[in-house]
């Protein structure tokens, strides 16, 4: 009897902007140090897009590219796009119908999904949806966000987080192995301790919403940080029991880089040790929904075929979920 047909990661490639906002000129402009944000958050420095009118498209479309080329991939045969990302180009149209028409991916329909930090990963497993059941031959899950133009550079409790970035995987059919399965949550009442006021359609942009800076991104980090170690914890415990999985019989887990505190309390809460944890926020913060698909990208080379692998993920809304996938 064949095997059902799963949605697998066959590529990765990712991008980051050149300029580079590290923690000491961070100190020239907001009351905080090198040496607490590396020991409160682990962040050492972050990647800021710069220019006139760039948006998340001017990263997304780069790694696509990159992408293509390296698996000497045909633009046309891409028929599917999501866009992960809290910081599109435009309010409208979808950033995902910009990045086709840069990309050439002219066969490709596609949307942009917001789920603050957890957005990818409900990309991820919405894709792979589409690719089980034949809908998709050859889907890209992209996560991509600017962080930098939402962030209150004054503001200790943010500024010191965020950082800007993307990435880009392909997902193909396979029945060696790929996405086995996942869990996605939701909890509404969340939305009070992490959020951006204005924007929206509740509070549209004005003069006095400008001015009273309701334009940044807002957290309250004591609650964020408790809902999130306990939701991710929960979420993998959920997804290893529901497929017979112990700590032991995980290669790899694959965390949203929100904190590393946050990245160590759920490992611990697991008994994952932390080499088989995926941690970069030293290097790029918190890029919200590119922080999952660098971690791929930069540990893709330590996996092996049949790997156990969890990818975890927390964001505002409140929003988290897993996916546990055999790496192919």
């Amino acid at each position: 009897m064949a095997e059902k047909v799963k949605a697998a990661i066959r590529a990765i490639e990712t991008y980051v902007p050149p300029d580079i906002l590290d923690n000491h000129t961070l100190e020239q402009f907001v009351d905080t140090s090198d040496e607490w944000i590396t020991r409160r958050v682990g962040v050492k420095e972050r990647h800021i897009l710069l220019g006139e009118g760039k948006g998340i498209s001017d990263m997304a479309v780069p790694a696509i590219e990159k992408l293509l080329e390296k698996q000497d991939i045909d633009p046309l045969s891409i028929d599917l796009i999501i866009v992960a990302t809290v910081t599109p180009d435009h309010v409208f149209p979808a950033t995902a119908n910009i990045i086709a028409d840069k990309s050439g991916l002219k066969n490709a329909w596609g949307f942009d999904m917001n789920a603050a930090c957890s957005g990818f990963l409900y990309a991820l497993w919405t894709a792979s949806r589409f690719i089980e059941s034949g809908r998709s031959k050859r889907a890209l899950v992209i996560g991509a966000d600017k962080m930098s133009a939402i962030i209150n550079y004054h503001d200790r409790a943010t500024c010191v987080i965020f950082g800007d970035g993307a990435g880009v995987v392909l997902l193909e059919p396979s029945e060696e192995g790929g996405i086995i399965d996942g869990r996605m949550y939701s909890d509404g009442h969340g939305r009070h301790y992490l959020f951006q006021k204005a924007g929206g359609s509740c509070y549209s942009p004005t003069i006095d919403t400008v001015m009273n800076k309701e334009h940044y991104v807002y957290q309250e980090g004591k609650k964020v940080f408790q809902y999130a170690v306990k939701n991710m914890a929960g979420v993998v415990k959920e997804v290893m029991e529901a497929n017979s999985l112990k700590a032991e019989d995980i290669a790899y887990l694959i965390p949203h880089q929100a904190n590393y505190r946050i990245i160590q309390a759920v490992a611990e809460m697991m008994e994952i040790p932390l080499d088989k944890v995926a941690i970069n926020i030293e290097k790029y913060g918190n890029t919200t929904n590119a922080t999952i698909p660098l971690c791929l990208y930069e540990w893709q080379d330590k996996f092996k075929k049949g790997d156990n692998i969890i990818l975890t993920t927390f964001g505002g809304g409140f929003t988290w979920g897993a996916i546990y996938l055999k790496w192919v």
